[in-house]
């Protein structure tokens, strides 16, 4: 089976009888659908700016590469294209690898545009030279380099195709200067359709016949690759037959918060009555990821895999994985969603209950604090949460970077609508406010909440200024707690009262967003925090970005 594109393409004017090369580039990327890029300027792609402008892509100018690329990352993880980003040169692609990596590990489509020195320099050490093939090569699906000017359109095609297909992931496209201004015909190259798999007829035996003879069976929803239509249809069919779903470690959101088969995220951190998931299912079935080191605690839980495991991916190397498969079935989760509900399950009684003692310890995981008012004592997250949550829009959706703040997330924000909760799944400090900024952008009418701590918040705090710049209005909260708050844990076990490299004296973020052009307050006290929420979200609603600086104890966790 294959699908198409599902973003329509943008309307463009007839096709010029001849074009530069960077100019087809820019039209091409038009005829994709593609709807903005984030870039960092350069004089090495000077055409493809020049080809921008005017454009239906919208430009967004940002001020970090690394933040660019993050970006690009997090609008790859928002829909069905993937994210564009351009950079320029050596300096340029360095900043841009930490996205690159970022998209590797999510499996997230991304394609980064990178200006190169003219041919007839390379090799010499020019200004900014570097080997494109050496840096990206083992970090990218595919890394392409333009030097054919005549094939500027098919090698968009080609790249938007490679990031797409398959395991999405990222794609690097080197565009020497020289190339890009060369005078070309103008020539089409459609979008390449993209096969999404599905249940095939011995899947589908063989599904249904463990799914017969398990009693508590479990399904791990993870991955970018879903659409909200398969996220309503999955769970429309668990609800149905009364089956028990997980979600990966950030990546919550595609079976909803308040669903009777939503039993909780699993990743680091995780509380341990969804630890003993593994230990307990009968049948697990991960649907658009596998078993890896974050789920299995580390290639820990489930060794020896006697349990019976079904692992739907379109990866037929299954990367990533640990332990025994028992079957695998090849197909993109909205294909495989539009398959099994085709399926003749029955209901067995014994997956209602095992499933609703497990949603009733997600319930009292996810219950909010009770909210107070009245505290003179310092603030606290679980305070801020109890206030902000009751009035988030149904559409909420968070944006995470990585730390232990983000665990206030997990733990308590009802993500409802799919896409839900955008993250980095490898880790990546920096992310939250790129990330919230390409999710303001790509849903205006939403309602976008970022929760930052205080030491991944000034890796890329700077992207205010293009939220400001191109009209991003999310809520920022940012929990300071003065230090990198899980390595000092991972420190305090490994090295009890032996704190080292951890603790930070930080600014007046508050008076950073306002700087910027947002709203900004600064909370020390407890009972300043029913104030600070209200005052941050009208700002939000008058379309500006609003900030919450909660100053918090150190140690201060949500499980």
């Amino acid at each position: 089976m294959t699908t198409t594109l599902e973003t329509a393409p943008a309307t463009t004017t007839a096709a010029p009888v001849t074009e530069t090369a960077g100019h087809a580039i820019v039209r091409t990327l038009e005829e994709h659908g593609i709807p903005r890029a984030y870039v960092v300027p350069g004089e090495s792609y000077l055409e493809v700016l020049d080809g921008l402008h005017g454009s239906s892509i919208e430009t967004i100018v940002c001020r970090h590469e690394g933040g660019a690329a993050y970006m690009a990352e997090a609008e790859g993880k928002l829909g069905d294209l993937p994210g564009i980003v351009m950079v320029t040169r050596g300096p340029g692609a360095a900043n841009a690898l930490v996205g690159l990596h970022t998209a590797w590990q999510d499996s997230t489509p991304l394609v980064l545009f990178v200006g190169l020195i003219p041919v007839d320099h390379r090799d010499r050490e020019a200004f900014q030279e570097f080997d494109i093939h050496g840096w990206f090569d083992k970090g990218a699906k595919r890394v392409l380099v333009l030097d054919s000017a005549e094939r500027a359109a098919e090698t968009v095609a080609e790249a938007i195709f490679a990031a797409r297909s398959g395991r999405p992931g990222p794609v690097v496209v080197g565009l020497p200067e020289d190339v890009i201004r060369q005078e070309i015909p103008t020539t089409v190259h459609p979008p390449i359709p993209i096969a999404e798999g599905g249940i095939a007829r011995s899947d589908a035996a063989a599904l249904v016949e463990a799914l017969r003879g398990c009693d508590k069976p479990l399904v791990v929803t993870g991955g970018s690759d879903w659409t909200s239509a398969a996220s309503l249809q999955l769970t429309a069919w668990l609800e149905q037959h009364g089956i028990a779903a997980a979600a990966e470690w950030r990546t919550e959101g595609v079976v909803g918060f308040d669903s009777p088969s939503y039993v909780g995220p699993i990743g680091y951190g995780r509380p341990k009555p969804t630890y003993d998931l593994f230990e307990e299912t009968d049948l697990l079935i991960f649907v658009g990821t596998v078993p890896g080191d974050v789920l299995t605690s580390g290639y820990i839980a489930r060794q020896g895999w006697h349990r019976r495991n079904f692992l739907v991916s379109m990866d037929p190397l299954l990367r990533g994985r640990s332990g025994a498969v028992s079957h695998q079935i090849v197909a993109k989760p909205p294909a495989f969603v539009r398959d099994l509900v085709a399926l003749d399950v029955p209901t067995k009684p014994e997956w209602r209950e095992w499933t609703a003692r497990m949603r009733s310890q997600q319930d009292q995981f996810a219950a909010l604090p009770e909210p107070r008012t009245d505290a003179e004592g310092p603030a606290r997250m679980d305070t801020l949460m109890a206030h902000l949550v009751p009035k988030l829009h149904e559409d909420a959706l968070v944006t995470l970077g990585a730390g232990e703040h983000t665990n206030w997330a997990h733990r308590y924000f009802p993500v409802r609508q799919y896409p839900a909760m955008v993250s980095a799944g490898n880790g990546s400090m920096g992310y939250s406010i790129p990330s919230t900024v390409a999710a303001a952008l790509r849903f205006p009418q939403r309602q976008i909440v970022t929760i930052a701590g205080d030491g991944e918040f000034l890796m890329n705090g700077q992207e205010l200024a293009t939220a400001r710049q191109h009209g991003a209005a999310p809520l920022v909260v940012v929990m300071d707690n003065q230090e990198y708050g899980t390595i000092r844990t991972h420190q305090e076990r490994h090295h009890p009262g032996r704190v080292s490299g951890t603790q930070l004296v930080n600014p007046d973020f508050s008076a950073m967003a306002t700087a910027f052009g947002g709203f900004g307050v600064r909370v020390e006290r407890d009972a300043d925090i029913p104030a600070a929420v209200d005052a941050a979200l009208a700002a939000q609603g008058d379309g500006r970005f609003a900030l919450i600086h909660l100053i918090v104890g150190q140690r201060e966790q949500a499980y």
